[in-house]
């Protein structure tokens, strides 16, 4: 009997998974080099990154979304306006979308913006809270969707208080 042992080992950064793979027929090798190149092409194309990077893995060739960091508070019954800013790559020349939702309790305008690749970078988006909100910390997630490549998401807090 013929053997044939792949053996996929983990990623430098610890993500990858390690699967051994023993075939007893040559024309099994087949299988066992789809099975391979399925979670290499996974690994590299089809999962989503945690990373805050999106468009590229390279540096230059992706983006960043970037949300307030400061603190967002916004009293019960008021609007306030927030900025959003696109961090190019220095050659990333794309358009992004950016969906924008909250969570139930407050309200955020726009949903969706596309930013063109000639335009400035930063946004502004109203977030209202009613009257009778309850108060708390309310979730504002951001993901930004180029043409091509990687999405990157992001999100902030705001606390509604009382006036």
């Amino acid at each position: 009997m013929n053997y044939a042992v792949i053996e996929l080992t983990p990623d430098p950064e610890g993500l990858g998974l390690k699967r051994i793979f023993t075939l007893r027929k040559e024309k099994k090798m087949k299988t066992a080099i789809a099975i391979v190149m399925t979670l290499v092409l996974a690994t590299v194309w089809g999962c989503q990154s945690s990373s805050p990077r999106g468009g590229s893995a390279f540096t230059d060739e992706g983006f960043k979304v970037a949300v307030p960091t400061f603190a967002t508070e916004i009293k019960q019954g008021e609007t306030k306006n927030f900025t959003i800013s696109l961090e190019r790559g220095k050659y990333f020349k794309q358009d992004v979308k950016l969906q924008i939702e909250a969570t139930k309790g407050i309200s955020v305008e726009p949903t969706s913006i596309i930013i063109k690749a000639s335009e400035i970078p930063d946004v502004q988006i109203r977030i209202a809270a009613a009257q009778n909100a309850a108060i708390g910390e309310y979730s504002v997630s951001v993901r930004g969707i180029p043409k091509t490549g990687e999405p990157a998401s992001t999100a902030f807090t705001v606390k509604v208080v009382s006036p």
